[in-house]
């Protein structure tokens, strides 16, 4: 049997396929900012919450009655508003918001793999950690143009520590059949000071609500974060067989897939990323 130099050429080329293809996407390279323009885009994303907050408390402590339930009405209203997705303007206002924000930390994005994404496949991206907010998860939006894919949802659980308890995302991912993509950011935590009272009362009060309120800061207590270097880290896809009504078993064995998977990614990247240290723990 004869083999033909078309034939190893055909082999050595599958083979360099079947290799992952790791990419790395630099947000200072990528985009030119000025630091007004990263202050401006800032100010749009992030300083919202402070500015919502902030006309809360003025409404109530300052504002009579009527006019502050207009406001708490108006804030509601807004809350409940659609949001068109293909408005050019928001569209616009986004992209000036991805480009300008990824330059700021500036934040890297590390793929292990980009040729195991395809852009006609819908994925659930696990994001871990949260931190106070998931600021790096902007290198994932499709806006931002690092990642070529119109269909991810991106699901990032409150605590990197309680993630054992947490499985609706792997659920959701089973029921739909999507592939569960973990990624990890490195020098989120960094960006904002926080603090959050403590106690019995705070912990039950946490609990009923299901969410915990905190204060947080950045930049001379501002909503402005301070600026460390970000480096969001793809994994592979994990391949979830479609299953609408997925058993208990079943989301716990899928959860334990996409954990160790997390953990190699984590221990794979940290030393590049400059937290040669850090020791992922995932109670």
């Amino acid at each position: 049997m004869m083999v033909t130099e078309l034939d190893m050429q055909r082999e050595r080329s599958s083979k360099a396929q079947a290799q992952p293809q790791p990419r790395v996407f630099k947000g200072a390279e990528e985009f030119e900012s000025t630091r007004m323009h990263s202050v401006v885009a800032l100010g749009l994303w992030l300083g919202a919450i402070h500015f919502n907050v902030a006309l809360l408390l003025v409404s109530l402590f300052f504002l009579p009655l009527s006019k502050a339930l207009l406001v708490l009405g108006l804030l509601a209203i807004l809350m409940v508003i659609p949001i068109d997705e293909k408005s050019r303007l928001g569209r616009r206002v986004s992209r000036y918001i991805c480009k300008h924000v990824c330059n700021y930390f500036p934040v890297t994005l590390h793929v292990e793999d980009l040729q195991a994404f395809h852009s006609d496949r819908p994925y659930v991206f696990g994001y871990e950690p949260h931190s106070v907010l998931p600021i790096g998860v902007v290198a994932l939006a499709d806006l931002t143009g690092f990642m070529p894919l119109p269909k991810i949802k991106v699901l990032a659980s409150s605590a990197i520590a309680f993630l054992k308890t947490r499985r609706g995302f792997v659920r959701i991912a089973m029921e739909m059949g999507h592939p569960l993509v973990p990624v990890f950011c490195f020098g989120q935590s960094r960006a904002y000071k926080w603090w959050k009272p403590s106690g019995k009362f705070f912990l039950k009060f946490s609990r009923a609500i299901k969410f915990t309120p905190i204060y947080f800061w950045g930049i001379l207590g501002s909503p402005l974060p301070f600026r460390h270097p970000m480096h969001v880290v793809v994994g592979r896809p994990i391949e979830l067989k479609k299953n609408p009504q997925p058993t208990m078993e079943e989301v716990i064995e899928a959860h334990r897939q996409f954990v160790e998977a997390l953990q190699d990614l984590f221990e794979r990247h940290k030393v590049q990323a400059g937290y040669a240290d850090l020791q992922l723990k995932i109670l």
